[in-house]
């Protein structure tokens, strides 16, 4: 018995999941095993764009490998329709300082349009009670950018 094959999305398929959602896992393989991490992230149409603090095992990955994985999902509660795009490339940190800005300020509109608690700041190495606007004045974390996508895995059950 042959296994039925999970169906593939169209790029504006993928392209609409990754717009949809705003948490991703980025796999990181410099290491004995890979390190899978949460990070929210924001799109342009054309780059992923993270926030990443500037401290935890991600940064001695990141600097010996910036070869990575992206995994962005979105399913029902009940599993009844589920999709995922995966997508294989290199981060690369954003150094210019109005790039950075810009994209600072769309996480700052990202949780904001989103109402996201303001706790999701701890991840970024904010206080819980900060404002989504501290975001953009003070670099406490780094600007990645998800450059050279090699391959896309993009499927859905529905």
């Amino acid at each position: 018995m042959k296994p039925e094959k999970i169906p593939k999305m169209t790029k504006s398929e993928y392209d609409a999941l990754i717009e949809r959602q705003y948490v991703s896992r980025i796999s990181f393989g410099a290491c004995e095993h890979p390190y899978i991490a949460p990070f929210m992230y924001v799109f342009d149409k054309k780059y992923l764009y993270f926030l990443s603090t500037k401290y935890g095992r991600k940064m001695e990955y990141f600097a010996k490998n910036p070869n990575v994985s992206v995994e962005i999902e979105e399913y029902a509660p009940d599993m009844s329709r589920f999709s995922f795009v995966s997508l294989q490339g290199s981060l690369e940190e954003v150094k210019d300082p109005a790039a950075k800005k810009k994209v600072r300020q769309q996480f700052v509109d990202m949780v904001t349009t989103k109402k996201l608690s303001p706790h999701v700041l701890t991840a970024l190495g904010h206080k819980p009670g900060d404002r989504p606007e501290v975001l953009v004045n003070e670099e406490r974390s780094l600007v990645w950018k998800l450059v050279g996508v090699k391959d896309i895995v993009a499927l859905k059950n529905g």
